[in-house]
Parts: structure tokens; sequence; C-alpha cells
């Protein structure tokens, strides 16, 4: 359904424009019908330019990003809206995405202007009905409120609800539980398996290993805009390759342990000083050769659907 192929974002920064951050790197991967794939990142790693490269908020440096085999930088005018049905983005705060002043459902109003205004005022009602019920809103309970009298969780399904009014195929979901409490964590989450299962594919944007294990069926880790290991959920998790990912498994906090039990001596090794064109993590990596300095390692299938980039697996 979705693929992206060598994609690259750079920044320009600066007054003028000389210098340039490269957030995302060569990144390229698939998403499939009826998939959830996590991407999982610690903050600053590119995992939210890539959701924005994919929603075309921000233009791709280079490489391609197609759905259904379309390339998604082509699209404009009408084929562009016709994307927009198909794929949309649900984002970290809830509350950024209303306009206080308004009330919530305004978002439906908008999605009916632009996109369905042949539709009469009962049957857009009845459609609106059906989009919350099916994210366990009750329409009597959230409709004709403001912003701030509904809790984080119901914005968040307002937005899931808006998205389903449009029938979409793909769902970018970035962070979108973050500033959820635990328990209504559990039911968005429960909700985008729902979503799954009727047809909805999803690109399940976290830093959060724990989420990512529950919900996806295939895992990305990114560290620093690049692919550090990707495959088979279970896999990366219980088997992880790449010395960053298994790092990132150690330091998640266990319920069996008190806290100071937990703490983590950091390893010894590694590469001293900037990685230059090599790998990104050889300054912390334990198992850091000198090419590891010198040569970026390329994405590699160690077994069937499992790829890390490392010189040491």
């Amino acid at each position: 359904m979705l693929r992206l192929e060598q994609v690259t974002k750079t920044y320009r920064l600066g007054a003028f424009g000389l210098q340039k951050l490269t957030a995302v790197r060569d990144v390229s991967f698939e998403i499939g019908e009826r998939e959830i794939v996590s991407l999982i990142g610690e903050s600053g790693s590119g995992k939210s330019t890539i959701g924005k490269l994919i929603l075309r908020l921000i233009p791709v440096t280079s490489g391609r990003i197609s759905f259904e085999g379309t390339d998604v930088s082509t699209l404009d005018g009408r084929a562009l809206k016709e994307y927009y049905r198909k794929v949309q983005g649900v984002f970290q705060d809830p509350f950024a995405s209303f306009n206080p002043i308004f009330k919530a459902d305004r978002i439906f109003r908008m999605v009916h202007d632009e996109f369905y205004p042949h539709l009469g005022a009962r049957e857009w009602a009845e459609k609106v009905e059906g989009a919350l019920r099916a994210v366990g809103l009750n329409p009597p309970d959230v409709l004709n409120k403001f912003p701030h009298q509904l809790s984080g969780g119901q914005l968040q399904r307002f937005l899931v609800a808006r998205a389903l009014l449009l029938d979409i195929r793909l769902l970018i979901a970035d962070e979108i539980i973050s500033m959820l409490d635990a328990s209504t964590r559990v039911d968005v989450l429960n909700l985008l398996a729902d979503l799954k299962a009727r047809g909805l594919s999803i690109l399940f944007i976290t830093h959060d290993l724990s989420l990512g294990y529950y919900i996806s069926e295939r895992a990305i880790i990114l560290y620093r805009g690049r692919i550090a290991e990707m495959g088979p959920t279970d896999k990366v998790y219980n088997r992880p390759l790449h010395p960053y990912t298994e790092m990132l498994m150690e330091s998640v906090p266990r319920l069996d342990r008190k806290w100071e039990e937990e703490i983590r001596v950091e390893r010894e090794g590694g590469l001293a000083g900037p990685t230059g064109d090599g790998c990104v993590y050889a300054s912390r990596c334990p198992l850091a050769m000198d090419i590891c300095a010198r040569e970026e390692p390329e994405l590699k299938e160690a077994e069937t659907g499992h790829f890390v980039a490392c010189w040491a697996r």
C-alpha cells in the first residue's frame, strides 16, 4: 500500500540557509493492507518527520514515497484531495488540533464542506453519529461541546472519527496516546486494533517500547534519522540484533524489580569523537570497530524479514 524508498529530509538552517540538518536519511520500508507498523525512536530520531513527509506536510528532499503505486510528491489539485480521503494523521496533542473558540464538532462540518457538500443534513448527521459510535463515543455526550469540556481521550477519539468520515485506508498515528492517562491509553490502543480488523492500516509512531509491542505486527527502530533495525515485532523485541535495540530493551522498567536494582551501568566500549560518514551509533556502541567510524552499514536481512544495519551483526 505505502512504500518509502531511500527517503531523505534535509533542513536548511541559519540566517542564509548555509547550514544543513539531515533529519531523515535513506529510510525505506513498506506498510501493507490491514497492517500496523510501529515506528519507534527516542526524541529527535526523525520519526515525526517521517509522518509529516507521508502526509505531504513537508516535502521530501530525495527519495520516493508512493501510495498504491503513485508517487505522492506528484499529486496536486483533485488527486491530492483524493489522497487525503485515504490517508490521514492524528497527532500527539489533541488540544492543539482544535480551535478553543469553536465547538469541537466544527471539524466535522469542515470535512462535510470540503469532501461531502452534496450530502444533506440528515444523511450527514447519521454519518457523523456512525463515526463517533465506531470510536466508542456517545454522540449526545460529546456533540455541541467546546474542546475544554472534553477530555484528551475524547478529543483524540474525535480526531480518529474525523478520519473515519473520509473512509481512509491509512492512519498516521503520531504519539497519539502520550498525553493520555494509562486507562485511556489502553482504550485508544484497543480502538486502533479494532480499526485494523475493519481493514485500516496504521503507522504507529511512538517512543514507548511497550506500546509498540502491544499494538503492531512489525517494528522499525529509528536512530538519528536512520533505520537501525526492523522486522516482525516478536523478533525485534525478543531477539534484537542491533546494539541500540538491545540497549533499548534493557532500559525498559520491570515490575518484578525495584528501581534501585534497575540502575544500569553504561556499557564500556564505543569509539570516541564524531563518527563522520560512518555509523551514527558508533560513538556509543560497545561493538564498534574501525570500519564503523568510516563507513555507514547498509540495512541487511539477517534472517527472514528481520533487517539490521550493523557491521558487527
